[in-house]
């Protein structure tokens, strides 16, 4: 019940600010996925195979860093709120232009591009939240933000269920201009946060400098990431083609097993956000991350729609339960004059080193036989030990004041 109390007591201004930037990850998200329901159409359309195709899954998540540091940059110099705002409508726009996209070359280039968009949201979002709430809220706000990946991912699944056989790939792409009307929200009820406003008033925006400073905290968070964005795209990106391929599954139940698989992951991440307040950030993560181990069997080798579901959901639980953490573990642990720039480039970064997994698994999975299954377990089990160990050894920092720091800070 404190919980609820404490979230009725904020300012009408932070309650918008956190659902500014879960509505902005949510529809960032369900931009993304959209492709991941499409792979086998567009092949066929563009006369080539899922793995040539997956490559725009690669180009999106190579771009990202771009953004983020881009974007990054421009929010410590001039506010993170309207920085977001230009961000999401950029996204937007590349997304649209991709239900026209002429040929495969095209559509590759057009995912970059909405991937350099894209890197900018979730870093822009996470520092304007976390510094404009109560620190004691942070834990239970970041698994909520974080539950806006599998939101996004839940609602490109229904749309995908409601919409693909009548408007096809290329009209998929056009629904997703939506997230553009999420700008009027942050343009009305959005304020800037109050620990940039402190820190512009002083001038003290020097991002590259904290960023080389502080290399050896940025190299631990980097490696960390690279092994969640395997963790997290590695269980998810190739799941709607694990079914369609390798279960022959139709549009309604591949549509209807996804959208299971992220209430899960929509449970998982709220709720072990909202429970690393009481035993601690790492000790949440490597909880989550172990406990995605024993479901594998049922979630990758089984063939009942019931048991898959029941595997899809139990699965995301664990990942995005791990994920939940991260927003604020990040924020926490970044120097306070580039929490705009180091959490989100720290991210995508990451998402650059593990770029190629949709490919990866593609090429395991089609040399034995169209078996999905083998790799998305491969990678889902690696990358939940591989969390484990390096979270045990990382640092935590979930005592720190970010105002506190602007003020203090000479």
């Amino acid at each position: 019940m404190s919980l609820i109390a404490d979230l009725k007591s904020l300012e009408p201004s932070q309650r918008s600010a956190i659902w500014a930037s879960y509505l902005g990850w949510t529809l960032d998200a369900f931009d993304y996925f959209l492709l991941t329901f499409m792979l086998a159409a567009i092949a066929k359309e563009f006369h080539t195979d899922v793995k040539a195709v997956a490559v725009a899954i690669m180009l999106t998540l190579a771009a990202r860093p771009i953004g983020a540091f881009a974007f990054g940059w421009l929010a410590e110099h001039f506010g993170r709120r309207r920085i977001l705002m230009a961000d999401i409508i950029l996204f937007s726009i590349f997304e649209f232009a991709s239900g026209f996209a002429p040929s495969l070359t095209s559509l590759l280039i057009l995912r970059f591009l909405f991937g350099i968009a894209m890197g900018g949201e979730w870093g822009l979002g996470a520092s304007l939240v976390m510094e404009s709430i109560p620190a004691r809220l942070r834990g239970p706000v970041s698994g909520l933000l974080q539950s806006g990946y599998p939101s996004g991912y839940f609602v490109a699944s229904l749309v995908y269920f409601l919409l693909f056989d009548v408007i096809g790939w290329r009209g998929m792409f056009m629904v997703g201009v939506a997230p553009a009307l999420l700008v009027l929200l942050i343009r009305i009820h959005v304020k800037e946060s109050p620990v940039f406003e402190e820190r512009h008033r002083k001038r003290r925006a020097r991002p590259m400098a904290e960023l080389v400073g502080h290399w050896k905290i940025a190299l631990y968070m980097i490696v960390l990431m690279a092994a969640f964005n395997a963790f997290s795209h590695g269980t998810q990106d190739l799941y709607p083609t694990f079914l369609q391929v390798q279960h022959h599954f139709d549009t309604h139940m591949t549509g209807t097993l996804t959208a299971i698989m992220n209430v899960g992951a929509i449970v998982g991440g709220i709720g072990f956000g909202i429970w690393s307040e009481r035993i601690g950030r790492k000790r949440a993560i490597i909880i989550a991350s172990i406990l995605a181990l024993p479901v594998i069997p049922l979630w990758a080798f089984t063939a009942t729609p019931l048991l898959l579901g029941l595997g899809g959901f139990l699965m995301q639980v664990a990942v995005q339960g791990a994920w939940g953490i991260v927003p604020v573990h990040l924020n926490e642990l970044s120097p306070p004059a580039a929490r705009a720039l180091f959490p989100g480039f720290a991210y995508q970064l990451g998402n650059l080193i593990m770029s190629r997994n949709g490919v990866f698994q593609a090429q395991i999975a089609e040399s034995h036989g169209n078996n999905y299954g083998l790799a998305l377990a491969i990678f889902g089990g690696t990358m939940a030990v591989l969390i484990a160990i390096w979270t045990a050894v990382g640092p935590e920092r979930s005592d720190v004041d970010f105002l506190a720091q602007a003020r203090n800070e000479r």
